[in-house]
């Protein structure tokens, strides 16, 4: 991180973290900064993400706007590119300030993510992360005032992992796959936190880095340690090659196979003869329809619904992560009955946190991120004779939730 505090330094010492333009006490109309990488690497995952805030944001005007002391307000999404880089992220953060944004939401990587709450922690933004960001910007002292993050950190998708491969499908012995970065150390960590709880024991360990195409070796020690399931932290591209090369291999057939974070958008990707019976946490799946708590599956119905009417898809994973975090953003207005940053982080962590969403309840901790019942569902994929369509890609056969499943708040200095 130390070219990123280089960066934010450099940028306050020359008062480049500009300040947004006088705004209206108040107004009947305001700005909310949407800024994704549209291009790129995560353009895929990022065009969700914008769909969900933007059906947020639609969800508020078609009710006629916020309401606010002084009458109803109305929302325009400033939508940008951030591109996945630290420089062009911060100068396009620091444009939606000058445009008078009272909000913003955003990034699909996390070292912007990380960026971003560090300079509204100097000058204060509501500012929602829709990624999963790095444990490390739990810490005490590191998230900002005003930063709520709707997702959780890869140690927490990695605790997940290893929970459910030991208590829900009895898979003792682990080899996992990290990527060469803090989305694979953290996971790693998760992992371990979960075998060491729950009996586990993690028998082998690799890692490669991001854009990865080749695994071959990798899966010949996989194989040679004879795991009873193999995790790995592959996402997007080296998820969808790494699933063809264990299909490839047959290696489905010698032990249980488990993706540990999953979106559809990636599923789709693979083929369905790879996807077939290889398990993953999903933060939403659309087709709740067998899910036990039929409150839940009614909610993710209704979701579903509306946005399908929007988009003529079902939502994906990060498409509900940013559904959530401007429905939050667009609650703590109303709550805080103001847009003052300060004002709308004391309403939304009032009343222990408590809010509800599309996907079950939910609170907001102290540090910060959202402690859901359902924080992920544990999917199975189908295979090609049982996808009825194109988006047909799992099962649901369960859920892990709860502060269980995150970082202690001692362990992050609270």
């Amino acid at each position: 991180m130390n070219r990123l505090w280089c960066l934010l330094a450099g940028l306050a010492a020359c008062g480049a973290i500009a300040q947004g333009p006088a705004v209206a006490a108040d107004p009947n109309h305001i700005k909310v900064g949407i800024l994704l990488p549209l291009t790129g690497t995560f353009a895929a995952v990022a065009e969700t993400q914008k769909q969900g805030a933007q059906l947020a944001v639609d969800v508020i005007n078609k009710r006629g706007g916020l309401v606010m002391p002084w009458g109803k307000v109305t929302v325009e999404a400033v939508v940008d590119d951030d591109e996945a880089k630290l420089d062009v992220g911060v100068r396009r953060y620091r444009y939606m300030v000058s445009e008078g944004v009272r909000g913003v939401g955003g990034q699909t990587w996390a070292p912007l993510a990380y960026a971003l709450n560090a300079m509204v922690a100097k000058d204060p933004m509501p500012y929602f992360p829709v990624c999963v960001m790095s444990k490390e910007g739990f810490f005490k002292g590191k998230i900002a005032n005003s930063t709520f993050a709707t997702a959780f950190s890869p140690w927490t998708v990695g605790y997940m992992a290893g929970q459910s491969a030991i208590k829900s499908l009895a898979k003792k012995r682990i080899f996992f796959l990290a990527r060469s970065d803090s989305w694979g150390w953290d996971m790693r960590d998760g992992v371990k936190a979960a075998a060491e709880q729950y009996g586990g024991e993690v028998v082998g360990y690799d890692e490669v880095s991001l854009g990865t195409s080749d695994f071959t070796t990798i899966l010949q020690k996989v194989r040679a340690a004879k795991p009873d399931v193999f995790i790995a932290s592959q996402f997007g591209a080296d998820a969808v090659a790494l699933l063809k090369q264990v299909q490839q291999m047959g290696l489905g057939n010698e032990m249980t196979i488990f993706n540990a974070f999953i979106t559809n958008v990636v599923a789709k990707g693979v083929p369905p003869e790879a996807l077939k019976d290889v398990y993953a946490m999903h933060y939403f799946y659309y087709d709740l329809a067998d899910f036990p708590d039929k409150a839940v599956a009614g909610s993710a119905r209704e979701f579903t619904e509306l946005y399908r009417a929007k988009y003529q898809a079902p939502p994906d994973a990060y498409a509900t992560i940013a559904y959530i975090a401007y429905m939050e953003m667009f609650r703590g207005f109303e709550t805080a009955k103001s847009f003052d940053a300060a004002k709308v982080a004391a309403a939304l962590t009032a009343n222990n946190g408590a809010f509800d969403t599309v996907k079950g309840p939910a609170r907001w901790r102290d540090d910060h991120s959202a402690a859901y019942k359902y924080a992920a569902f544990l999917v199975k994929g189908k295979g090609p004779t049982e996808q009825k369509n194109e988006w047909d890609l799992f099962r649901v056969m369960g859920a892990m939730g709860g502060d269980e499943v995150l970082p202690t708040l001692k362990s992050l200095g609270y």
